[in-house]
């Protein structure tokens, strides 16, 4: 799933269309190919991830060293108040746990300035039944054990919950993949 996925990072940098110059939070970058991909449209780039091991990978991959990366936690990030223009999570919310999901989100949220944009790239499942069974069944083969929970959870309504409110979304890679635009609300 690397390869397709990595065709998808500079897809979710045109789809977001952000202002030059925007400052950028890559939530659970792991090995920081979102990030990368945000940084060589020239923005300011910050990834954070729990794992030391994937951001040594990250940092290797960073050879002009245009992203910052930081060893943090979602759940409780070491930023200001509104400080990021905008707040990416790619392919880690279905790693988590629900409660996890919503704290992270929670503190994306926090993280965003008034206005600023939020975006989620994540799975789905296609709307053609045999898509979705064949999707979902392959996926589910080698993701975590709260991907299941999470696909068939009402991601828009969390969203909602959680103060973003949805502009856009696009679906790729025959709809099992969709990366959401959103606003924080006030």
């Amino acid at each position: 799933m690397t390869i397709p996925i990595s065709r998808i990072r500079n897809k979710v940098v045109d789809f977001v269309n952000i202002r030059s110059g925007s400052i950028i939070l890559d939530v659970a970058t792991g090995t920081g190919d979102q990030a990368i991909a945000f940084a060589r449209k020239d923005y300011s780039i910050t990834g954070i991830d729990m794992s030391e091991d994937m951001l040594e990978i990250a940092n290797k991959k960073n050879k002009d060293k245009s992203v910052k990366f930081k060893a943090a936690d979602a759940t409780n990030m070491p930023f200001r108040d509104k400080y990021f223009d905008v707040s990416c999570v790619s392919f880690g919310l279905h790693d988590m746990p629900f409660s996890v999901r919503k704290k992270v989100l929670k503190e994306m949220v926090r993280v965003t300035s008034l206005g600023g944009i939020i975006v989620i790239v994540d799975y789905a499942l296609p709307r053609n039944k045999i898509w979705k069974y064949l999707v979902y069944h392959f996926v589910k083969s080698y993701e975590s054990k709260y991907y299941p929970e999470f696909i068939k959870s009402d991601l828009k309504a969390l969203l909602r919950k959680s103060k973003i409110e949805i502009i856009d979304e696009l679906r790729v890679f025959l709809g099992a993949i969709r990366i959401v635009k959103g606003t924080k609300l006030n």
